[in-house]
């Protein structure tokens, strides 16, 4: 039995307010993860199994970091926070972010109302983001040596979520703290997996590297 370290994707086009422009890293994205990658080589970090999401800026933190050919799978690939944004702004007024205060109040009550079902014509329930999380992080597994999977941040708050019974707020909390190619850690104890790494970013400790912690 082994490990599962869950990165987030390198820091995105912050100017996008849509799915399909936000998906490419920016300059200081691929920097974010050459670092995180020259960081896990100079520490032997050994992971045999790589996964990545299908997404565009998954493949490309996987190729920045160096790291094999992952094995994608659309299962790890983000909530489509834009798209349900929109709908909420078109069926209940609430309008779309346009600063991080703003996202910071608005993501909690977008997670909450989408919960509820009170989104119609979402790209998936949360339900059914629930299944496709927690079916994918199963066949991952912790057999055959430790994965390393890149993926995005609201899909590690739904694992976080899963592994100790968070509520919406509280998963909505989670998200909102997530870093740019941050690592977080998943080990079996007993039938269970538990987080024991939450927000890792030894890459970017450095004082002159501190200005690339960023979450958006």
């Amino acid at each position: 039995m082994s490990h599962i370290t869950l990165v987030r994707h390198g820091q995105a086009n912050t100017e996008a307010r849509d799915e399909a422009n936000y998906d490419k890293l920016s300059d200081l994205g691929h920097q974010q993860a050459r670092w995180l990658g020259a960081h896990l080589q100079s520490t032997r970090a050994h992971h045999p199994r790589v996964f990545c999401g299908t997404l565009t800026r998954h493949v490309e933190t996987a190729a920045s970091m160096g790291l094999p050919e992952p094995t994608r799978d659309a299962r790890l690939n983000e909530l489509e926070y834009f798209t349900i944004a929109k709908l909420f702004e078109e069926q209940h007024g609430i309008a779309v972010p346009t600063d991080r205060e703003e996202f910071v109040e608005h993501l909690p009550r977008t997670f909450d109302a989408w919960a509820k079902g009170q989104i119609t014509g979402a790209p998936e329930t949360f339900e059914d983001f629930e299944d496709r999380v927690s079916g994918a992080l199963r066949d991952i597994g912790t057999e055959g040596g430790p994965a390393i999977v890149v993926t995005s941040g609201g899909l590690i708050s739904m694992v976080v979520r899963q592994a100790m019974g968070l509520d919406i707020p509280s998963m909505a909390r989670v998200a909102l703290a997530i870093m740019n190619t941050s690592m977080h850690r998943l080990h079996p104890i007993g039938a269970q997996l538990a987080p024991v790494l939450f927000n890792a970013v030894p890459h970017l400790e450095a004082p002159d590297r501190q200005y690339a912690q960023t979450h958006l």
